[in-house]
């Protein structure tokens, strides 16, 4: 059994699975480039996959300085690349050859949050089209899902959107995976992931998944990194909201545990982690998982 909130103390209990372990020991940091960013490096497990968020006050210049960081002290650095940040096809290629020349075997495409694009593209998918074509030697690009909806996309274009994503990655053979947006809504993630195997998205899923985080850096931060459409989600749910307001903050512990025992029949690999750079508590709660599942 596992104390919830994790560090946090609360009285609850979690039953630790298995099939909750196996994803939890695929977790993918994810961190921010902001004044908070040094002492979450310090906090990462050793040799740790770690994403870099674009953010969209810092934009792409601050990922890939932190990029090339993270590369440099061995961790297996995952920029996120904002495309509606990107000033022009001839950024796009220069950013193909800064991810050859780094040796990075994975980059993720977002289309990004600006309220105007920078450069020519609306979207992701153009985006990574000039990016493949730009030959960045990477072995996986990952891109978005959203089963909570964005605020901006209709259903169906996102719906739409994925296909063509993994359509232009099996052209390229490129391998790839879909990171989902945070959503705190376990039957909405189970649903959504459902209906996008019925339609054919066979790519492996990365659960977006909040780390354990207080409960205002979650809403500030969560809202200003563009997740917002996603935390919407807890006004409409009482006992979410109760948990996130409890002592400590959020725990993914039941989220996980939820979706976990689907997780091998929907395609879940493993598990993104918005840290919001809360790492070493993400981690404590990482390695108490696996401690616990180990003893059982």
């Amino acid at each position: 059994m596992l104390s919830k909130l994790w560090p946090f103390g609360s009285k609850h209990d979690a039953t630790i699975s298995s099939a909750m372990a196996a994803l939890v020991a695929d977790l993918h940091y994810e961190i921010v480039p902001t004044s908070s960013v040094g002492r979450a490096i310090e906090s990462l497990p050793t040799g740790a996959d770690v994403s870099v968020t674009c953010s969209p006050v810092a934009g792409i210049p601050a990922t890939v300085e932190l990029t090339e960081r993270l590369v440099a002290g061995g961790f297996a650095a995952v920029p996120h690349l904002a495309a509606r940040m990107v000033g022009s096809r001839r950024q796009t290629v220069e950013l193909a050859r800064w991810a050859r020349d780094l040796g990075l075997r994975e980059v993720f495409v977002i289309a990004g949050d600006a309220a105007e694009p920078r450069g020519p593209y609306e979207g992701a998918l153009a985006f990574m089209r000039d990016f493949l074509e730009g030959a960045p030697g990477v072995d996986r690009l990952g891109f978005a899902g959203y089963p909570d909806g964005h605020p901006h996309i209709a259903d169906s274009v996102l719906d739409s959107q994925l296909l063509s994503k993994q359509e232009l990655l099996a052209a390229a053979d490129v391998g790839g995976w879909v990171s989902t947006q945070m959503c705190f809504d376990a039957d909405r993630v189970r649903t959504w992931l459902r209906a996008q195997r019925d339609r054919g998205l066979d790519l492996p899923i990365r659960l977006g998944v909040p780390g354990v985080v207080d409960r205002t850096r979650l809403m500030k931060m969560g809202t200003r990194l563009g997740v917002g459409a996603s935390v919407r989600y807890l006004a409409k749910n009482t006992s979410t909201v109760m948990r996130l307001v409890a002592p400590g903050g959020y725990d993914p512990t039941d989220l996980v545990a939820a979706l976990a025992t689907d997780a091998e029949s929907l395609g879940i690999a493993g598990l993104h982690s918005f840290t919001f750079n809360a790492v070493a508590e993400t981690v404590a709660w990482h390695d108490e998982i696996i401690t616990t599942a180990a003893q059982a």
